[in-house]
């Protein structure tokens, strides 16, 4: 029974921190190349600009997985995104070469690391990422995927 009642506090207090990360009022940066600003919560509203990568913002409010922010550099810029798209921790965004590109950055966040990449190396195998950097230009615009989902019947999600 002591182990329940353990179980559960430790999952509060998790839960307790990942949503201290999100509040009213907090500060979080723009944790992708770039974020998305919308006129409500939901993939298909209206965008009203983007945030670029490490891009600061205060909270104005949350809803669920969504977030309101309002841009520091950028006041007039304020809507909603992904609470996916920021991070608590400051990001800072360099010219210097020997730092982590945004690219590297996002490959790191799925896994990729340079042990992964030295186990892959080790392998034999030549790493061609042609095929990954093709993939990465493809864009869908919002209105062709939105009747793509809307004709299969498929869900619209959140």
């Amino acid at each position: 029974m002591k182990k329940i009642i353990v179980l559960f506090v430790l999952c509060g207090c998790i839960t307790g921190a990942a949503f201290a990360q999100v509040a009213k009022g907090g500060t979080l940066w723009a944790a992708t190349k770039s974020v998305a600003v919308r006129s409500s919560t939901g993939f298909f509203a209206d965008t009203l600009g983007a945030l670029a990568y490490g891009e600061q913002v205060t909270v104005l409010q949350v809803n669920g997985k969504w977030v309101e922010i309002r841009s520091v550099p950028n006041s007039s810029l304020s809507g909603w995104t992904a609470s996916a798209n920021l991070s608590a921790k400051r990001i800072v965004s360099t010219g210097n070469t020997n730092s982590a590109s945004v690219s590297e950055v996002g490959l790191a966040g799925k896994g990729f690391n340079q042990e992964v990449e030295n186990a892959y190396k080790a392998s034999g195998q030549p790493l061609d990422y042609a095929d990954v950097d093709k993939t990465e230009t493809v864009t869908v615009v919002p209105d062709t995927l939105l009747t793509f989902l809307t004709d299969g019947r498929l869900s619209l999600g959140e």
